[in-house]
């Protein structure tokens, strides 16, 4: 990697979710035309970036375009023919939700909506899901003193999981993120 590719790439993390749109006809006839475009902004801007990129083609009247490289993502996939209104969806989520976004996202066989209306059940970050039960049921539940210790919250934990009352998506050690699956 040159000096100018990884200011690119070291620029491009400050930057957010970007697209490489290239231009089909160049690439069609042997030459390589495209530009980096940031996909977080309002599919009217990405569309009036790439038409402007189409215009400046080596090839005259080039009009078809797809994507061949994307950065930002933050794990998530990005199809060559993706709608730029999808582009820009996913790149506002993930700018709002990061890593727990991306991994929601895999969680739905990378369905957005779905990903997005998980927040509305979030119950948030736990050390680990038994944590989460303990918690719950410290809230919710008068235990005499003398049976708290008696309390299996592990085995609670592995039943409401099993049992698909929630989810867990986990970021990193002791970094548990639960979901209610309503």
């Amino acid at each position: 990697m040159n000096g100018n590719t990884q200011q690119a790439h070291s620029s491009s993390a400050v930057q957010g979710p970007r697209i490489y749109v290239a231009c089909l006809a160049a690439y069609n006839n042997g030459c390589l035309h495209g530009q980096w475009i940031c996909a977080d902004q309002d599919a009217e801007a990405i569309r009036s970036e790439i038409f402007a990129m189409l215009k400046t083609s080596p090839i005259d009247e080039a009009e078809e375009w797809a994507i061949h490289d994307y950065e930002g993502f933050e794990g998530a996939e990005i199809a060559e023919y993706a709608s730029i209104e999808t582009v820009a969806e996913l790149a506002v989520f993930l700018n709002e939700r990061g890593a727990l976004g991306s991994k929601l996202l895999k969680h739905f066989c990378g369905n957005l909506e779905e990903a997005e209306n998980a927040f509305d059940n979030y119950a948030g970050s736990y050390r680990s899901l038994a944590d989460y039960a303990r918690d719950l049921i410290e809230e919710t539940t008068e235990t005499p003193e003398r049976l708290a210790n008696y309390i299996d919250y592990d085995a609670i934990a592995r039943d409401m999981e099993l049992g698909g009352e929630v989810f867990t998506i986990e970021l990193g050690f002791e970094e548990t993120h639960v979901f209610w699956s309503r």
